[in-house]
């Protein structure tokens, strides 16, 4: 059993068996046409995208190393042999060494990118510096990723997260656009309910362009419906970003009795006299590409968004934030 959730504070353990996980494995081995797998490893083995790691490296052959990520973050560079190895990374991990190991990052062969929406400009600094990123999409219930882009189509400038790896059918619903999958790689359940499943639907909005490379837009559940449109999160983040005054952005839908539910985004600065009202400024002048409806009616400055042991998002704990942002506003009278 493997668990899953932790973002949403919810945790449940997916059943895996053997045959499921080595489906994982023989697909991502033959997307990159492998004999062996290399890999460095800093994510906990508990969860998939650790724990895929190591049984990559003991069906296939190669070598794993298990290191601490902590200690890279003190920017000690260990030794790799960069034409072999992979090293798989959340994008917080991500954006954390890209800015301060940024030489680490360069001797790898391959980056895997996954366990969330990645932003444009991290992807855009990365490719700057010809870092071999491969964007992931996939999940625990999937034993890892299913869609995955290769690092030559990425240096080319595609920002797709890729095709669908040979052991896996992902098809999207025409009306609706939701990602569902089929694999032999797909768990069987929730513990304790034990059962085949056959066409997963995720949570996932996406859709596939000519060449069925696969592109994400959205997540049905963070979707907010504010005065009758239908906003995604991920595109306002991208945008607040760009103003190049916040180094870290999370934008959630809050309850709302005129709005059907408000936007609200919680932000880190870059510095510290940075206002609220220099970005709200720099997105009125249309400097930046974001509707007028899109634009939050709330803004939280924080010192530090809450993230898990996953380099998650603790959306369950920013959502509690929010909401007491805005009752102290309406105490207020403000």
């Amino acid at each position: 059993m493997i668990p899953t959730g932790g973002t949403s504070g919810k945790i449940r353990f997916t059943i895996h068996t053997w045959d499921t996980l080595s489906s994982s494995v023989w697909g991502f081995s033959k997307f990159f046409g492998l004999k062996e797998v290399n890999t460095f490893c800093v994510l906990p083995l508990y969860h998939v995208s650790g724990l895929m790691q190591f049984i990559r490296s003991f069906l296939v052959g190669g070598q794993i190393v298990i290191y601490s990520y902590n200690t890279l973050k003190s920017n000690f560079i260990p030794s790799i042999k960069r034409e072999k190895t992979f090293i798989s990374l959340v994008p917080t991990q991500f954006k954390f060494l890209l800015t301060n190991n940024l030489h680490f990052l360069r001797k790898f062969a391959t980056i895997l990118l996954g366990g969330g929406p990645s932003w444009s400009y991290l992807l855009e600094e990365a490719r700057k510096h010809g870092l071999n990123l491969s964007l992931t999409y996939g999940m625990t219930e999937t034993a890892s990723q299913v869609v995955t882009l290769k690092s030559r189509d990425f240096l080319k400038g595609n920002n797709s997260i890729g095709r669908v790896l040979p052991h896996a059918i992902v098809n999207i619903n025409k009306k609706e656009k939701v990602i569902q999958i089929n694999s032999n790689s797909l768990f069987y359940g929730y513990y304790p309910s034990y059962s085949r499943q056959q066409n997963f639907i995720t949570d996932d909005l996406g859709y596939f362009d000519n060449k069925k490379y696969l592109y994400l837009t959205g997540r049905n559940s963070q979707k907010i419906i504010t005065g009758g449109e239908n906003v995604f999160p991920l595109e306002i983040e991208n945008a607040i970003l760009e103003t190049n005054l916040v180094k870290d952005v999370c934008v959630l839908g809050i309850d709302d009795n005129s709005w059907g539910e408000s936007i609200v985004a919680i932000y880190v600065p870059k510095k510290d006299d940075t206002s609220t009202e220099a970005i709200k400024y720099l997105i009125k002048l249309n400097l930046i590409n974001l509707s007028a409806y899109k634009r939050p009616k709330h803004w939280i400055r924080t010192k530090c968004l809450s993230y898990n042991e996953q380099g998650k998002l603790n959306y369950q704990e920013l959502r509690k934030m929010a909401q007491k942002f805005i009752l102290n506003k309406i105490m207020q009278g403000l």
